[in-house]
């Protein structure tokens, strides 16, 4: 299974390519899609829609999956990010692609462990869990790996078996001295 990962942004808009098979994830590709140089939200959002849908014909993902818009300080820079995410997910689905959401808290708790995770730390676990040993990695981009991870853990449990000791002790007793 392929899924592609998306970290929206009108300037920067990160995403991260994995395949889980076999029991195994790696890292298929990643980087930022960037927008610096163009200077008209319309046009940002074509360059993205556009960059988008090269990514979904060269990679054929399976899914994918964006992080949900959240209101932080600025109401306009929640907006421009909703715009964002408007013409990834029409990428998505004018390809045929089914779409999966998760909340910025969702994806932190499921890397990390901590829904407050800062980004220091979802980019030191993505690097970990996928081995990168990539030292210009941006943030944008392990954000992306990680909305990526987050989807394959919700359809594959694959770091989330054991939510508490409490759970782990009843499925694992033969594993637990007294």
């Amino acid at each position: 299974m392929i899924i592609l990962g998306i970290d929206p942004g009108t300037l920067k808009t990160g995403y991260g390519i994995v395949k889980h098979s076999s029991g195994k994830t790696i890292l298929v590709a990643s980087g930022v899609i960037e927008n610096k140089r163009i200077k008209s939200l319309p046009f940002r959002l074509k360059f993205i829609y556009d960059e988008v849908t090269k990514l979904i014909e060269k990679f054929s993902p399976d899914e994918l999956c964006i992080e949900s818009a959240f209101y932080g300080k600025n109401a306009q820079s929640a907006l421009k990010i909703g715009h964002a995410r408007g013409v990834t997910i029409l990428a998505a689905i004018n390809c045929e692609i089914p779409t999966y959401e998760y909340s910025p808290k969702e994806i932190k708790k499921s890397i990390v462990g901590n829904g407050s995770a800062t980004k220091q730390q979802v980019m030191y676990m993505v690097n970990q869990l996928l081995g990168i040993k990539k030292k210009k990695t941006k943030f944008d981009e392990t954000d992306a790996i990680a909305v990526a991870l987050c989807h394959l853990n919700k359809l594959f449990k694959l770091h989330t078996k054991h939510r508490d000791w409490k759970n782990f002790v009843k499925e694992n007793p033969h594993l637990v001295i007294d």
